[in-house]
């Protein structure tokens, strides 16, 4: 009985250690994904932040005018001049439509009973 008992605790043991074996080479393969991973971002990260700049650069107020000017017989694009620019107080707003009143209650049309009146769906006594 006793080398039954020794012989299912070995096996116990080994079955226990292919486990940890396995669980161990998916956590450093999970752990390597993971840094890939991280590396792709850090390298989308740098690349986003590469065209921010080349945007940037391209956008530049004095190069989109010596463009415009050099282009003007084909494109026809005017310089912007501060003239060109309104102000707020100058935008025209539309008026406010009132829409069609839908048969039943507005909330408007909805009165709230003082405090203690109606409670609770009672009706108001008339004689209070």
């Amino acid at each position: 009985m006793r080398s039954l008992f020794y012989v299912v605790t070995a096996l116990a043991v080994i079955g226990l250690a292919f486990w940890a074996y396995q669980e161990n080479y998916r956590t450093k393969a999970a752990q390597a994904r993971a840094e890939a991973l991280q590396r792709e971002i850090g390298l989308a990260r740098q690349k986003l932040r590469m065209l921010r700049a080349d945007w940037a650069y391209l956008n530049r107020p004095e190069r989109l005018r010596a463009l415009a000017e050099m282009n003007f017989e084909r494109l026809g694009l005017m310089p912007l001049r501060p003239s060109q620019f309104g102000r707020i107080d100058e935008v025209a707003y539309p008026a406010a439509e009132t829409a069609p009143r839908k048969k039943g209650l507005a909330i408007s049309d909805v009165t709230l009973a003082a405090d203690g009146d109606a409670a609770d769906g009672e009706e108001p006594e008339a004689g209070r």
